[in-house]
């Protein structure tokens, strides 16, 4: 049986809802980095340690960086990022 309170509704409504909406989010955020990130590596054929000397980091950086769950990622770091992937960063709130 559906539930008629949830007819119309969305996704971004329902994790409102559930108190969720930010943290998935901000996950959703990093899963996206990671994976352009991982495009990236694969195109340029390097391993973790070599990132991590491009990044200017540690290997265990790179781990976390790499890892969708793990969310915190100081400025720095996502400029970092940025610059490998021949991008820039632009933040803005909305």
């Amino acid at each position: 049986m559906i539930n008629a309170k949830c007819i119309g509704s969305d996704l971004d409504d329902f994790l409102e809802e559930e108190g969720i909406l930010e943290e998935a989010e901000t996950i959703a955020i990093k899963r996206i980095i990671t994976f352009e990130i991982e495009q990236e590596i694969k195109r340029r054929k390097i391993n973790k340690t070599e990132l991590a000397e491009i990044l200017q980091t540690s290997r265990a950086a790179v781990n976390r960086i790499l890892d969708p769950e793990y969310t915190s990622i100081s400025l720095l770091t996502i400029e970092k990022i940025a610059k490998f992937l021949g991008k820039r960063v632009k933040i803005y709130f909305a």
